[in-house]
């Protein structure tokens, strides 16, 4: 438990030399974008292929896609839960719609994949890939909808979900990655040493990328901007109590692999999504809470991670 601590502490760490050197104007919005490129679109890709090639064998591959219900179950169990919430709370229609998908849509790349990590190691990544394939899948669908009809002035066609946006966000570079790892394992051909090289290389600099996105997020939005009230206390409780919880209670039901189980838990629990303040001013919903919410469970994850892994690990 006390090794688990500290490759936390190492993942906040990172993250502090990022909002340092963003106070410094080394970084700024720019820079995480240029990140966010970078690992969604290079270092993660060939971290998935060099984690698929040499991590696993072809029974552990076949084993991985069994626990897909999993994820997937707990995803849309949250979301009704949410619902119900909302509801009983009396939360604004105003902000109802984003306060549903942030309550159930986690923050699985770029904090999800580098706490994972740190914890559990490279054989977490598959794992943790498949809950980002379940909640990519609902907030790309579902969250968008909801955070549009937030704006009662917004015409609800023009939000409705594209399938070839959709299709583009699943087949992204990172899981094309992930499936070209797949097909290569399955053929039983060695990596080539100058191809390996270059993937442990550049796939090396993913979780220091990521965190810096992070770092670079909390202090653009500034900490005396965030507000702290009913309903960013809710997404709060949904982020880090509902959701992990319900992922816990379904795995009695639908039963998987120790680490499988322990990195869906995690995945679970992690922040608000990046993109929810940037979607918020694009449908014209509570641009304000989206940001709070989003900075409050960056910043109370400090806390909640070590109380998640107490009380599950």
């Amino acid at each position: 438990m006390i090794a688990a601590y500290l490759n936390i502490l190492v993942v906040f760490a990172i993250i502090l030399l990022s909002y340092i050197l963003t106070w410094r104007k080394w970084f700024d919005n720019h820079t995480a974008d240029v990140f966010s490129k970078l690992v969604l679109n290079i270092t993660l890709p060939l971290s998935m292929f060099l984690n698929m090639t040499q991590k696993f064998t072809r029974s552990e591959f076949l084993e991985l896609f069994k626990g897909i219900a999993l994820p997937f179950t707990s995803i849309i169990i949250t979301f009704g839960i949410s619902f119900i919430y909302a509801k009983v709370t009396k939360v604004p229609i105003t902000r109802r719609g984003s306060f549903m998908t942030m309550f159930t849509a986690a923050n699985t790349i770029f904090m999800g994949l580098p706490v994972n990590m740190a914890i559990f190691g490279e054989k977490a990544i598959p794992y943790a890939l498949l809950y980002y394939m379940c909640n990519t899948t609902f907030f790309f669908t579902i969250g968008i909808l909801l955070i549009a009809n937030d704006n009662p002035e917004i015409d609800i066609k023009k939000a409705k979900f594209s399938f070839k946006k959709l299709l583009k966000q699943l087949l992204s570079p990172a899981l094309m990655g992930f499936v070209v790892g797949i097909m290569w394992l399955l053929t039983g051909i060695d990596v080539p040493k100058p191809l390996f090289d270059f993937s442990t290389y550049v796939g090396g600099m993913t979780t220091a990328l990521s965190l810096f996105v992070i770092g670079i997020i909390i202090y653009q939005t500034g900490i005396k901007n965030i507000k702290m009230n009913k309903d960013v206390a809710g997404v709060l409780l949904g982020r880090y109590f509902i959701s992990p919880l319900v992922v816990y209670l379904l795995s009695w039901v639908i039963p998987v692999p120790p680490l499988m189980l322990n990195v869906f838990i995690l995945q679970s629990a992690m922040p608000v999504q990046n993109a929810m303040p940037i979607l918020a001013r694009s449908y014209g919903a509570d641009e304000e809470f989206t940001t709070s919410s989003l900075t409050y469970s960056i910043l109370s994850y400090f806390v909640f991670i070590l109380i998640i892994l107490k009380l599950f690990f």
